[in-house]
Parts: C-alpha cells; sequence; structure tokens
C-alpha cells in the first residue's frame, strides 16, 4: 500500500522520501514485537478469535492515521496498527497448520498466499490511484473501512463457533514457550533467517521499487503502483505450481533456487534501463520470493507443534524486526550509493542468505 505513496507523503510533510521511511519501521517494529503476547494469546484464546478481533481494531486505527497532521502524528499512528495488524496472517497460518498435515501444508499454505498475493496485485494501483486523485488520507481510510467490515463479516458466519471454550495447549505457559523454541537449535536458526530475509526483502528492498520507479523514471504514483504490482503475478503463479514444485524438486532445492533467482531479481533492479525492464524483474521477484520464503513459512508452523501460534508469531516477530531495521538501512544506502547500489547490496546479501540457509538452517 505504501510503496507509491511514500513521494506523496514526503510531499505533504516537506521531507525527503528516505526519511518516509520511519513510516514502513513504525508499522514493522510494533508488529513484530507485539508477535511476543499475540502468539500465546492465540494459542490461549483460540488463533481465529484473536485474529477478527485484531482485524477489527486494526481497520479502526488505520482510518485514523487518516487525521495526522504531521509525519510524527502518522508514525503513532502507523506503529497502533502495527501492533493490531500482528494478530492476522501469523495466527491464520498457525491456525492451518493445526488443521493440515505437513505433507498438504505447502500446498495449503500456496493457496492461502493466493489472497495476500491478490492484495499484492490490487494494493499498489488502488493505492497509487486514489492517493494521486483524492490524496494519501483517503488511502487509510479505504484500507480502514475494507478491515473493519471484513471482521464484522467473519464474526457472523462463524457466529457461536467464535466463542467456544479453547482446550488448554500443552508444553509450559504464555512467554516461557518462546524460552522452549529458543533452546531448540532448529527454532533459533530459522528466527535468524526470517530476521535476515525481513531485513533484505521486506524492509530492505521490496518498499522502495515505487519510489525508484517515481523518481528514477519519472512514473506517476499510479503507473509506479501498476509495475509495483505485478510482483503479485509472479506470486501467483508460484501459489498455482506450489505442490509440483515441492513434489519435484523438494524443500531444499525450491528455496535455493528461490533465493538465488531474487538475488539475480535484484541484481536486475540495480541495471533496468528502464521500467519496462523493473516490471520485467518485479515478475521474477514475485515467483522467487515465494518460493525462498514459502518454505521458510511452512517451516515455522512445524518448529513447536504443541503452541503453533507461539512459534508462527515469534516467526514473524524475527520477520518484521528485520523490516523495520532494513528500511532504515536501505533508506540510509539509498542517501549514500543510489538506488543501484542499494539494491546490488540486498542482492549480494540475498545471494549469501539462500546458501547459509540451504547449509545450515534446512539441515536442522
Amino acid at each position: 500500500m505504501l510503496d507509491p505513496l511514500l513521494p506523496l507523503l514526503a510531499h505533504d510533510f516537506h521531507v525527503t522520501v528516505a526519511e518516509t521511511a520511519i513510516v514502513i519501521s513504525a508499522f514493522a517494529l510494533p508488529y513484530g514485537l507485539c508477535q511476543v503476547v499475540l502468539g500465546p494469546l492465540g494459542d490461549r484464546f483460540g488463533k481465529l478469535r484473536v485474529l477478527v478481533l485484531g482485524l477489527l481494531l486494526y481497520g479502526v486505527a488505520m482510518a485514523a492515521c487518516a487525521l495526522a497532521g504531521q509525519l510524527n502524528h502518522l508514525v503513532v499512528m502507523r506503529a497502533l496498527t502495527g501492533g493490531l495488524g500482528g494478530a492476522i496472517i501469523p495466527l491464520a497460518m498457525a491456525w492451518i497448520g493445526d488443521n493440515v498435515p505437513y505433507a498438504e501444508r505447502q500446498a495449503t499454505l500456496g493457496r492461502f498466499l493466493t489472497g495476500m498475493v491478490m492484495a499484492q496485485l490490487l494494493a499498489g494501483p488502488i493505492s497509487g490511484s486514489v492517493g494521486q486523485w483524492l490524496g494519501w488520507q483517503a488511502v487509510f481510510l479505504l484500507v480502514g473501512t475494507v478491515a473493519m467490515v471484513t471482521s464484522v463479516s467473519i464474526m457472523g458466519t462463524l457466529g457461536r463457533k467464535l466463542w467456544q471454550p479453547v482446550p488448554e495447549v500443552a508444553g509450559g505457559s504464555g512467554l516461557g514457550r518462546y524460552v522452549i523454541l529458543l533452546k531448540r537449535p532448529a527454532g533459533r536458526l530459522l528466527l535468524i533467517a526470517a530476521f535476515l530475509d525481513g531485513m533484505l526483502l521486506f524492509g530492505g528492498a521490496f518498499p522502495f521499487v515505487g519510489s525508484y520507479l517515481i523518481q528514477g523514471f519519472h512514473l506517476e504514483a499510479w503507473q509506479a503502483g501498476l509495475v509495483v504490482a505485478v510482483f503479485g503475478l509472479g506470486s501467483f503463479v508460484y501459489t498455482r505450481m506450489a505442490r509440483w514444485l515441492v513434489n519435484t524438486m523438494g524443500e531444499f532445492r525450491v528455496l535455493l533456487v528461490g533465493g538465488l533467482v531474487l538475488a539475480a531479481g535484484l541484481a536486475g533492479l540495480s541495471v533496468a534501463p528502464s521500467w519496462h525492464a523493473v516490471a520485467v524483474c518485479q515478475v521474477v521477484l514475485g515467483a522467487a520470493f515465494f518460493m525462498y520464503h514459502g518454505v521458510l513459512q511452512a517451516r515455522s508452523t512445524e518448529a513447536m507443534p504443541e503452541a503453533r501460534a507461539t512459534a508462527v508469531s515469534a516467526f514473524a516477530m524475527a520477520l518484521f524486526l528485520g523490516q523495520g531495521l532494513g528500511s532504515v538501512a536501505f533508506g540510509t544506502a539509498l542517501s549514500a550509493v543510489g538506488y543501484p547500489g542499494a539494491f546490488l547490496a540486498a542482492a549480494f546479501g540475498m545471494a549469501a542468505l539462500a546458501v547459509w540457509t540451504r547449509l545450515a538452517v534446512l539441515s536442522r
């Protein structure tokens, strides 16, 4: 959503695009930190119950972002939406882990990711268009309204099932489950991989592609949003091929190939001669990202089966803490070496991460 809005925010708040990166960090850091609480809450009170309530409050807070009159006000509200939004995707994935055998989980998560991919396909063009014509405030109002309507609709669909008592979870209590997870070598390495993944991609390279298109190739915000959105086309291809890829290549090769292709796509961004080349790179990055990240996500649902919400929340916490640091680091690199140098640095980092993940993490 924010990719095509960063230049608009920079203009309205009289700051540089690099300075607006704090709006990304302001969402990502609380998103990650609040997983400490949200995971145990999901295991204790029910994953879907906590998810739906979080979605409702997220919608209210997102709509309130439109009232921000200064950048620091928006930062505070984005922090609130980040903490509340952290209840949505991790708990949904944990629920899938509870209800789908591991042999089928990668393909099921692929279908689940189709919803996220459709959001990626639509969010950029809609955000860029609405922001261009009605202002960035209208984008926050729109997203907040959709979130509130969705949460109320889910409550109505599930009815009393949403409020049924939840069996007590074995394996420690509350925050103690995180200690159990960290004591397991496989758990520790998985969290490190998630942190670096978030730093290089979620917070590093990906959020700045829209600004790159606007500043480097002089596209308007809505045009940049369309180009950014083709990332979702590559992602959609992955969701349709996930089962075949895993069955044919195996998890190890899927992750390694995906990581190395990600590195190649980031390097391609650094030398792209036109926005058309950026669009091609975006398609490649979309497919490769879910090849790499999808394997890590599937592993997170099995890191601690007795308390999956806690384990998946820990994974998300590491991912988005990395995102928060990555947006600041990429913004700093952007000021020092420009877009080409920053994307190339991310490419080298991604290649190293792919090899390390294959050799050190998946072997556990």
